[in-house]
């Protein structure tokens, strides 16, 4: 089955097509990172008038690359929620007049739902791995789900106020970084000594949520404090393995509680070769078959939508024209 994704939840415009939930045959990413940089963040009408000057040439890209016709899609699958709302209605409104004019199945995807079938096309044999834990964090997101079956969802932690990445964002601004906060705060704190500013954990007793709101409170008291006498990588060292421990303990934890011996990480943060390095020595000590997708399937991507519509569409029915397009929802089933 050949399946049309269709990604719009923030400022990058997708289009993929995916053959039976594994075989990648075209996924075009246009990033509208540079745009935005000049305002600091994300500007949700800017993002959502570049997604209708975008997706149309994005769409034939993804045609073409594919070497395929609109004709011969079998399915379309668009990210219906959660998200900016403006962004995901100019991919819905287009994802719904394709299924329409070509008389095709179609299926809203949860965005989350997304980055955990991101796993699926870095891994197709983790199928027969079910049941498994996924850690979600990007940056609105920040969670640790257990995936019992398709489409079956529970959410064993989650973030009390800051998610991952905003935390990378936020603490990337505090110290004078250029947008996009995240990878650029990586790439300084690569060059700094991780031991040097020994930042806060926020351990929440055995709970497996997580809060960082405080982390990036103590960055800020930190630097009102050192007065510039520390070197920026050092400062950028210590926060980000902040995080990171935060985020491998925990997910370390929900495996020893939960007893599933596979688990995945999944969303933009996963990009970081720090986390994916602490990630890799946990499951390693603790004997757990780790999988993390590539840093192309772990920022927004359609591929991930695509794998995610087709897996819905063998164990559901189609959504029918009218389903609704919204900016929160938790992803449960």
């Amino acid at each position: 089955m050949n399946v049309l994704g269709i990604e719009s939840s923030c400022d990058e415009t997708s289009a993929a097509i995916v053959v039976d939930g594994r075989e990648i045959r075209a996924n075009v990413i246009a990033s509208q990172a540079d745009l935005h940089a000049r305002y600091g963040g994300v500007v949700p009408e800017v993002a959502s008038r570049k997604h209708v000057e975008r997706l149309l040439p994005v769409l034939q890209e993804a045609l073409d690359a594919a070497d395929m016709a609109y004709g011969d899609l079998d399915a379309i699958a668009v990210t219906n929620r959660p998200g900016l709302l403006g962004a995901l209605l100019v991919g819905v409104s287009a994802a719904k007049a394709l299924a329409y004019a070509l008389s095709r199945p179609i299926v809203g995807v949860h965005h989350l739902e997304g980055h955990v079938y991101s796993n699926f096309l870095a891994a197709p044999d983790l199928i027969t791995a079910l049941p498994i834990l996924v850690s979600i964090v990007s940056g609105g997101h920040t969670q640790i789900v257990r995936m019992e079956d398709h489409g079956r969802y529970t959410l064993l932690g989650s973030t009390r106020d800051d998610a991952a990445g905003e935390a990378f964002d936020k603490g990337a601004r505090l110290l004078g970084l250029p947008y996009p906060g995240g990878p650029n705060l990586a790439r300084l704190a690569a060059q700094g000594d991780p031991e040097r500013v020994p930042f806060p954990r926020a351990w929440l007793g055995e709970s497996l949520d997580f809060s960082f709101s405080g982390l990036k409170t103590a960055l800020r008291n930190f630097l009102a404090r050192d007065g510039g006498q520390t070197p920026p990588a050092d400062i950028a060292a210590g926060y980000e393995i902040a995080i990171v421990e935060v985020l491998t303990e925990k997910l370390r934890r929900a495996a020893r509680q939960t007893g599933i011996r596979t688990v995945c990480v999944a969303g933009g943060v996963a990009a970081n070769r720090c986390l994916q390095a602490a990630m890799q020595a946990m499951a390693d000590a603790e004997g757990l078959q780790l999988v993390m997708p590539p840093p192309i399937l772990c920022t927004d991507n359609a591929a991930m939508i695509a794998a995610a519509g087709f897996f819905r569409l063998q164990h559901a029915a189609p959504d029918r024209l009218s389903f609704d397009t919204l900016a929160t929802e938790n992803l449960t089933g």
